[in-house]
């Protein structure tokens, strides 16, 4: 009985810390790769000599890279769509600051705009779109900076950062209150 009573205190102790370092673990894996994603998109920009842009689907809780596709007029999935896994969102929680120098205020980058002439914003969506020469604009090709994507999991909070220069930059915060520190 008393190995018993010993297993289960150890179990108590051991399933809540293991929970939270894999909730830890995803939140950095999915940051991760929609930063990679991003460094992407820039790259796919200049190399095509078209635009790219990273997708969120904030309701959906999905994200893709698409790139302009000129004959079509379009744009096309250059990457297979991917979901977040469950417990990780779009989102800053309550956080009211951004990181240093990045933006006046927090907010996701500007609106996903569809392919109509001229072009209409896409409710709950986020879009970062680099030009050919692989720096960021807007839905008009103008440059633009200030540009964030926030993912959480309730306690830590990533977010990527573009600039007008474009500088990419990857940043982790408590979920409770902001702390940012680059990664």
């Amino acid at each position: 009985m008393v190995s018993t009573s010993v297993m289960a205190v150890l179990a108590a102790i051991a399933i809540p810390m293991v929970s939270a370092a894999s909730s830890n673990v995803k939140l950095n894996d999915q940051a991760d790769n929609v930063s990679n994603y991003v460094g992407l998109a820039k790259m796919r920009a200049t190399a095509r000599f078209s635009r790219a842009r990273v997708y969120l689907d904030l309701a959906a809780r999905t994200y893709v890279l698409q790139v302009w596709n000129q004959g079509g007029a379009a744009w096309a999935n250059d990457t297979a769509i991917t979901t977040l896994p469950f417990g990780i969102s779009f989102s800053f929680g309550v956080l009211d600051a951004p990181p240093l120098n990045t933006q006046p205020a927090i907010a996701f980058a500007a609106k996903c705009t569809n392919n109509a002439v001229p072009p209409v914003e896409i409710d709950n969506t986020s879009c970062i779109m680099f030009n050919s020469r692989g720096i960021p604009i807007n839905s008009a090709g103008s440059p633009i900076g200030g540009n964030a994507f926030y993912l959480t999991d309730g306690t830590g909070v990533r977010a990527i950062t573009v600039t007008a220069t474009p500088l990419i930059r990857n940043w982790w915060s408590s979920a409770a209150h902001p702390g940012w520190v680059r990664r």
